[in-house]
């Protein structure tokens, strides 16, 4: 144990014991309340005040919500539900409305029968909103009469006040402006914010969701309503993944007490699995009891269907869940009363009894419309037993793969550059584009921790192949061995050799593709790795800029001209042309030290979208593609053609 300098002791005591205030708490530790300080954060705030008004829609007592973004970056909710009650609360003696916007788990959600089914941040979003907003604004028609109150920074500035008459309108209205005191950035995306309100528009069939962006020139507007709910939502996800559909949407609902659940299914021609869950509108990222149930039936009725109709090649043949989830895309919600979530972040559903209601609803619904389709249902079989085979021969391929590189007698590439450390706290695996860059990596590296893998020759699309393609290609096996654990059904995240693992290509079309085709490896077959944060992109510069002895190093066209400016006239601005020019010495000042390089992690801060965007972009079909590359091709800056 470490010795503790007693000179830096301090008294700890019921004086040292800090009680924070109403929202003090929230704006002393908002990442408890919202996650991060972050964007996420940030557009965290509308969710909590949608939800809201969500709420009321589920309640029966909403049909539409705008959204606005405004100028001067505030946001505005309204919604066209029953507001809030106008009395004051017998508890606290202070308007309702107050209640709700300024102090803690306060609302209608605990007890009382004011909502049966609610999302929310466990009651508490719109006094942190409040909280963490520079001011907010309510106006609250309620009963046919109009009220206002104004906060700032979650304490009262005008007090509550009923303006009179309604004239006939209903429903909350909230604008607030996130405090820049609070939030890394300020700024709002629409597309984030878009995406969001479209998937509350598919979860709650027939509602109504604007979006109104007032911030440019001309205000645009979109309206999200889709009556088909989660069954257009399933249709949307294949439609923007570009891929093709087997059948029709398979649309499944169950009621249980309070209780319902809804399943829609569609596979299409992909050998990919898309399956999103959620409990009252909140996505359950970690999945919970309704998925456990939805995949436990899935694959005994499937089973059964194959055994029946004598689909099975012999008995003992057994269709996996994954085998029957290739290809799938589904969506799986559920609201219920008093939802248990695990965790602060609502990523999974605790409650017991939602499993049987869904794996009754899959056993006898599913089972049904499998003998009423005999076509759909022999095309969902097979395709799971191509499914099934491909695995097998993918086990073999990567059976294979260990015993040849115990033949050779070592476990790891004969190519890998290896480190002298061995905890993966303290390494780093560079994965770099040809042998040229490879070399001055070797050379230039720290040798401790660095890790070298050289690559050489086009790395194998994922998105296209079946996994025991994967297994047996030249490029992807010395990674596959490097890491050392495992792929597919045997990955151990604990047996990761590197703790960083940096892909480093060159700033030219053929390594933004290399990249790609890498996260796409990553993604599909090794996801933990993102999500747990390890997999990095190295950011070499694009210009060395010199004049006389002293050097300077740019990674845009824009800093090319601000280090020439620095430099003083007659700087020369030279061009890399390829990780391969950069010397040792170089590459380590620029690309490889830990106290000078840029390094960017890769997240998945929002599993869909890179799911889409990776079929979208490594899939077979053509035309979305060139659609993608054409809306976004003006955000591309720095291409080396």
């Amino acid at each position: 144990m470490s010795e503790i300098n007693e000179t830096q002791k301090t008294e700890y005591g019921e004086n040292q014991i800090q009680v924070l205030e109403g929202l003090e708490a929230v704006r002393k530790r908002p990442g408890m309340y919202i996650g991060s300080t972050s964007i996420r954060g940030l557009h965290h705030l509308i969710y909590e005040i949608v939800d809201n008004s969500i709420d009321e829609a589920l309640a029966g007592e909403c049909t539409h919500i705008v959204v606005t973004l405004h100028k001067d970056n505030s946001v505005s909710v309204q919604d066209n539900g029953r507001g809030v009650p106008s009395g004051l609360n017998a508890k606290l003696g202070i308007p309702t409305l107050e209640v709700v916007f300024t102090v803690l788990h306060a609302g209608g959600k605990f007890g009382g029968g004011g909502y049966k089914i609610s999302g929310g941040l466990h009651g508490v979003g719109a006094s942190v909103v409040n909280a963490l907003s520079e001011w907010v604004e309510v106006v609250n028609c309620h009963d046919g009469k109009m009220y206002t109150e104004r906060f700032s920074r979650g304490k009262v500035e005008r007090e509550f006040k009923c303006e009179g008459d309604a004239n006939g309108r209903r429903g909350l209205y909230v604008r607030f402006l996130p405090d820049k005191e609070i939030f890394e950035e300020s700024v709002f995306d629409y597309e984030t914010v878009l995406n969001r309100m479209r998937e509350q528009a598919f979860l709650n069939a027939g509602i109504s969701i604007e979006l109104i962006d007032d911030r440019g020139d001309e205000p645009t507007s979109e309206v999200l309503k889709f009556d088909g709910g989660i069954a257009s939502f399933v249709e949307y996800l294949n439609k923007i993944r570009g891929v093709a559909v087997v059948h029709d949407v398979i649309y499944l609902r169950g009621e249980k007490d309070d209780a319902t659940a809804e399943v829609a299914i569609q596979y299409n021609d992909s050998y990919n699995e898309t399956l999103m869950t959620f409990a009252n509108n909140i996505n359950t990222v970690e999945g919970g009891t309704h998925e456990t149930g939805f995949k436990n039936a899935l694959t005994k009725v499937i089973n059964d269907y194959a055994r029946k109709k004598n689909l099975l090649k012999d008995d003992d043949e057994k269709l996996s869940g994954e085998d029957v989830r290739e290809g799938m895309c589904a969506i799986v919600s559920v609201k219920l009363p008093e939802a248990q979530f695990e965790g602060q972040t609502k990523a999974k559903l605790g409650n017991s009894y939602i499993r049987p209601l869904v794996e009754g609803l899959i056993s006898e619904k599913l089972g049904e419309f499998l003998e009423e389709n005999p076509a759909v249902a022999k095309n969902i079989v097979e395709k799971s037993v191509l499914a099934s085979r491909a695995r097998a021969a993918a086990r073999k391929a990567r059976e294979l793969t260990r015993r040849k590189s115990l033949l050779e007698g070592s476990s790891l590439p004969g190519k890998l550059a290896d480190c002298h450390e061995r905890n993966p706290e303290f390494t780093e695996l560079y994965l770099v584009e040809g042998n040229s860059a490879g070399g001055s990596a070797k050379d230039g590296r720290d040798s401790q921790f660095q890790a070298i893998l050289p690559m050489r020759g086009k790395v194998l699309n994922v998105e296209k192949s079946r996994p025991d393609k994967v297994y047996i290609n030249s490029q992807l096996i010395p990674i596959i061995q490097a890491l050392g654990c495992g792929i597919g059904e045997e990955f151990d995240i604990t047996k990761l050799r590197y703790g960083k693992i940096i892909i480093m290509a060159d700033a030219d079309v053929d390594g933004s593709h290399i990249r790609i085709l890498l996260l796409t490896f990553f993604f599909r077959h090794m996801k933990k790795l993102i999500e747990d944060g390890h997999v990095f992109l190295a950011q070499p510069p694009l210009y060395k800029v010199y004049k006389g002895k002293q050097t300077r190093y740019a990674f845009s066209d824009e800093e090319r001209d601000m280090r020439i400016a620095e430099l003083g006239g007659n700087a020369e601005a030279e061009r890399y042309k390829g990780l391969g020019e950069m010397d040792p010495s170089q590459l380590w000042e620029t690309t490889m030290d830990p106290t000078s390089r840029t390094i960017l992690k890769v997240t998945m801060e929002d599993a869909m979208q890179c799911d889409q965007l990776f079929t979208l972009l490594m899939g077979d079909k053509v035309e979305p593609r060139r659609e993608f590359i054409e809306k976004n091709a003006k955000y591309v800056t720095n291409l080396d053609v």
